[in-house]
């Protein structure tokens, strides 16, 4: 029998995730609750029950579990309130506002036998499939450098992701997807470092954009970065290592390989530069490199839906567990300490996890 599900909040996300549990015909979706009467009548409009309350939700014994779809700070209260009640729950990112919040959630959900994730939906992407794949892949040789970007050009949306009080800013928008793709790329190595730096060009109360660098051991180093004045992206991902370098320019496209085939070119023509010219920058050719591409994988972001349906059954392993859950918090509170002193800060990692993705 498929489970139940209710998805609490029918705003934007809370309209994707109605979309997604109608289209992945894993579970039931039983209705929607809101606090806003119009969302409610939106919903019944499009076929959708709408509760009246949610101690309604909670009172309903078909309701396996709950999608919470609300701004962030609700996210802590509804949560526990679901647990306690009896019920799997499925929260939006950022989980909560603080690894504190994060742990009390968790606590809760261990105490009441129930199970509790967030939705990190951003693992399904093929951009950062294929930059995993060119990582593991040993094509590249020791690898020195990950870069994750996303650049737009229009600012925060106005809406409560411009306001503290609500969890707004882009570290907790974006940032929180960027950082748990890395720790899913780099996830062979432990974290010992943070540097961050945040932007106020267009929002004083909250980050309107960051650049985030974290130091991994081996000397590895992984940059991530989120715009919202740029009006010329940099690459959605670039990796480098020794023996070679690969990008993936936009989320639509494939994932370029250029591999070192010998480090001696002896025959090597100079740039010829206003200044003067150079050996050391001179372009390499197809003598000493060679070209490949990784395609885009085939995905289905429903399976985050499928998978959680089977682990309420215990036949599956939830996929983002609470320990990777507490590693991106707490890294993102490193990023604000690290803005805050305008300095790197240690960072104790914990434990690292294979995905299972």
């Amino acid at each position: 029998m498929k489970k139940g599900c209710v998805v609490v909040g029918y705003g934007g996300m809370g309209g994707w995730h109605t979309r997604h549990i109608l289209e992945a015909g894993a579970v039931d979706l039983l209705g929607i609750y809101d606090i806003k009467e119009e969302r409610c009548k939106l919903a019944e409009e499009n076929g959708i029950h709408a509760y009246a309350s949610f101690e309604e939700v909670l009172a309903d014994p078909r309701v396996d579990f709950i999608t919470i779809a609300t701004p962030n700070e609700w996210h802590k209260p509804l949560a526990i309130q679901a647990l306690r009640a009896g019920k799997n729950v499925i929260s939006e990112k950022p989980v909560t506002l603080s690894s504190a919040d994060l742990t009390e959630i968790c606590n809760v959900a261990n105490e009441c036998g129930k199970l509790f994730t967030a939705h990190q939906n951003r693992r399904w992407d093929c951009d950062y499939q294929m930059t995993r794949t060119a990582y593991h892949s040993g094509k590249l040789g020791k690898i020195t450098s990950v870069e994750s970007r996303y650049h737009g050009s229009r600012g925060i949306p106005g809406d409560w992701r411009g306001k503290k009080e609500h969890g707004g800013g882009m570290i907790y928008d974006w940032g929180i997807h960027l950082i748990d793709q890395m720790l899913g790329i780099i996830d062979d190595k432990k974290l010992l470092s943070v540097y961050c730096r945040c932007d106020h060009i267009t929002n004083d109360e909250v980050d309107d954009g960051f650049k985030l660098d974290l130091y991994f051991e081996d000397d590895i180093t992984a940059r991530i970065e989120v715009g919202t004045t740029n009006f010329i992206s940099l690459p959605r991902f670039y990796i480098t290592g020794v023996n070679g370098t690969g990008i993936v320019n936009d989320w639509r496209d494939e994932c370029r390989l250029v591999l070192c085939r010998s480090w001696e070119d002896k025959d090597v023509a100079p740039v010829v530069t206003s200044a003067g010219f150079t050996k050391t920058m001179a372009p390499r050719d197809e003598k000493t490199t060679r070209e490949e591409f990784i395609s885009r994988p085939e995905v289905d972001v429903h399976d985050f839906y499928r998978n959680f349906a089977d682990a309420i059954d215990g036949k599956a392993t939830q996929i983002v567990t609470h320990k990777q859950l507490m590693r991106s918090m707490k890294i993102m509170e490193a990023a604000f300490e690290s803005d805050a002193k305008r300095a790197p800060v240690d960072f104790e990692d914990i434990e690292t996890e294979p995905r299972t993705i």
